[in-house]
């Protein structure tokens, strides 16, 4: 029997039923964009995190967008962002009208090097944006002081970690304000795509509001270039429900997580653990340097995998202008990483066969 990365139908098929009674609800009450489930998913999301707002919005990438966007910053300022991370985070630097800076990743924790981050500051930045890569927690401590020495704003990428918590405290409470995807394969996934910017400033979160619906929070008066960007009222809806769910299944995949972590053979490289991460683990990637040959022994064993992510974004084509850096850790996680399966359709035996048949590599 095949153990497959992801199935997206077995992973909703639980809440269909609520999902069903959702869907009628939306369809019959007649009303699709920024309703009462978008509000009540905003109220609740935003209490989840402990924060006070939340703004629904289309996409991940578009929570970072407008997050850098509701800044107000002089064009074309410099913001930092960690070398390995997925695009989207680049892009909305570039979307917002600013320039990428990009930082080395900790070859342990594949998250930002706060000791990196100093050298690479200059007048033009006013950003840093931390990647909370694969649901572990940035070093938040000495990231927070280095934007309190040189008055930076701090935005948090959370597009993989819902829920997690460094040294107790959620992810996305540290910064000014915080984007979240909730893409299908996501801990917390929709059945499309959909966002939120997370924050505790209330201007902030009245100019994201408003950054998303075309400038505007009264009907055809807009005081602000905005977007057409805003979370459906039926992926509200469905989010609603995932929301209770949320807890259990970060319980489950990190339950599921301890098992590589206790039983894969030293061979491969295993994400590391600190005491004051609380991490949910979107994704569970281990390293080797027969990444490819891995891969294919896997397939051939029935377990399926994935890889996040097989070009490191300065090599992107996309990127052209940045292909002359080097960026050799970013380069080395690339080359070297693959996710294996720990999805909540996955049973602790699936798992074990996983690590029986990877030992044996």
């Amino acid at each position: 029997m095949i153990i497959e990365y992801e199935n997206l139908f077995k992973v909703n098929q639980p809440y269909f039923d609520k999902y069903r009674l959702k869907f009628e609800e939306v369809l019959q009450s007649g009303w699709f964009i920024l309703g009462n489930n978008v509000k009540k998913f905003e109220s609740d999301f935003a209490s989840y995190n402990n924060l006070e707002y939340c703004t629904g919005v289309a996409s991940g990438l578009d929570a970072l967008t407008l997050s850098l966007m509701a800044l107000d910053l002089e064009k074309g300022s410099d913001v930092i962002v960690p070398s390995n991370t997925y695009i989207a985070s680049i892009l909305a630097v570039i979307l917002a009208g600013h320039n990428p800076v990009l930082v080395e990743p900790d070859i342990n924790t594949y998250n930002i090097n706060p000791a990196l981050i100093e050298e690479a500051i200059t007048r033009k930045t006013k950003v840093i944006m931390v990647v909370h890569l694969y649901g572990k927690p940035c070093d938040m401590d000495p990231i927070i002081e280095t934007c309190k020495k040189h008055k930076l704003f701090l935005i948090e990428d959370c597009a993989q970690a819902h829920g997690a918590e460094y040294k107790g405290k959620k992810v996305g409470s540290f910064g000014d304000m915080a984007g979240f995807s909730f893409y299908p394969t996501k801990n917390l996934g929709c059945l499309g795509d959909g966002g939120a910017i997370v924050t505790g400033n209330e201007e902030f979160h009245l100019k994201t509001e408003m950054l998303r619906n075309y400038g505007s929070l009264k009907k055809y008066q807009n005081e602000l270039i905005g977007l057409n960007s805003r979370l459906d009222e039926m992926q509200a809806a469905f989010l609603i429900v995932k929301l209770e769910y949320l807890n259990l299944i970060n319980k489950h995949k990190r339950e599921l997580a301890s098992l590589y972590l206790s039983h894969l053979k030293e061979d491969f490289i295993k994400p590391s653990v600190q005491d004051f991460s609380y991490d949910v683990y979107h994704i569970f990637n281990i390293r080797h340097p027969k990444r490819n040959d891995l891969k294919e022994y896997l397939i051939k064993n029935g377990i399926k995998t994935d890889i996040h992510y097989p070009i490191p974004p300065h090599k992107q084509k996309a990127f052209s202008y940045l292909s002359h850096l080097h960026f050799p850790i970013s380069e080395e996680i690339h080359s070297t990483t693959i996710s294996l399966p720990i999805s909540t359709i996955h049973s602790k035996e699936d798992i074990i066969r996983v690590i029986e048949t990877m030992n044996k590599f």
